[in-house]
């Protein structure tokens, strides 16, 4: 079983930053890929970033790119988004999930074996 606890959302003015983490407190998450989808209100779960099992390959949604960054600690058992430049429209719950047995398109929902609770973001003034 997989356990994941993301953290570090918050109210932040735009243009601001914040830095999202998710920890997987049960086993090493090591030998899988990890991504961060986000959900606004009333809208679906969409994709957001995604990085492979050892950290090194990341792929972004075209809306974040240059403004966001994943990345993925093995020995922490954390993975982290940096959001900067945030804007209105990144204003979400933000969702880690783990890609262990699935192997479909990472950029769909169905192909996560497991998923954090979520932290709330919201970009305003």
């Amino acid at each position: 079983q997989v356990h994941l606890v993301e953290s570090g959302g918050g109210l932040v003015q735009p243009g601001g930053s914040l830095r999202l983490s998710c920890a997987e407190s049960q086993r090493s998450f090591s030998t899988y890929p990890m991504a961060w989808f986000r959900q606004a209100p009333e809208r679906e779960r969409v994709f957001v970033a995604r990085i492979d099992w050892n950290g090194e390959v990341a792929d972004y949604t075209d809306s974040v790119k240059g403004r966001f960054t994943i990345s993925k600690d093995n020995d922490k058992n954390t993975v982290y988004l940096q959001m900067n430049s945030l804007r209105s429209e990144d204003t979400a719950v933000y969702y880690c999930g783990a890609q262990l047995y699935n192997t479909g398109d990472y950029k769909q929902v169905r192909s996560y074996d497991y998923w954090g609770q979520g932290t709330r973001v919201t970009v305003s003034s």
